[in-house]
């Protein structure tokens, strides 16, 4: 089976940019949501790199199932949870009491966001260009 973890790093990397690109037009619903992917695509990447099947979409859970050796800070971590918070109600109205999901997320929230996810994807990023470099 070939080794597919550089393709979930750079699909993670392009959809960080689409997070960029939905801030920009005001999207900041889906500007959450796919940084969230983002990092989880970026997650898994990293536990493909060590050789380890990775399921879920729990950005927080992932990251503390990596082997210890490229296991991240305690900060990462709790930064991952704020972008898992966005998983389910910048998609589905009924995620919250009322309104649409446009209604609940700002440039506030997306800016977080993609900071949160960008620092993901460079941990990430970090890890396994010291694996290569090995």
């Amino acid at each position: 089976m070939p080794q597919r973890a550089m393709d979930w790093l750079e699909q993670a990397k392009k959809d960080l940019e689409q997070a960029k690109s939905s801030k920009e037009t005001e999207h900041h619903e889906w500007s959450c949501f796919i940084s969230q992917q983002a990092s989880e695509k970026a997650v898994k990447a990293l536990h493909l790199s060590k050789g380890q099947q990775a399921w879920g979409h729990t950005v927080a859970k992932l990251l503390g199932e990596l082997p210890e050796d490229v296991r991240p800070y305690q900060e990462l971590i709790e930064k991952a949870r704020v972008l898992d918070s966005f998983y389910v109600p910048t998609r589905y109205p009924n995620g919250h009491p009322e309104g649409a999901p446009f209604e609940h997320f700002g440039p506030l929230q997306s800016k977080e966001a993609i900071q949160y996810a960008s620092e993901i994807i460079e941990f990430v990023s970090d890890k396994m260009a010291r694996k290569e470099g090995s």
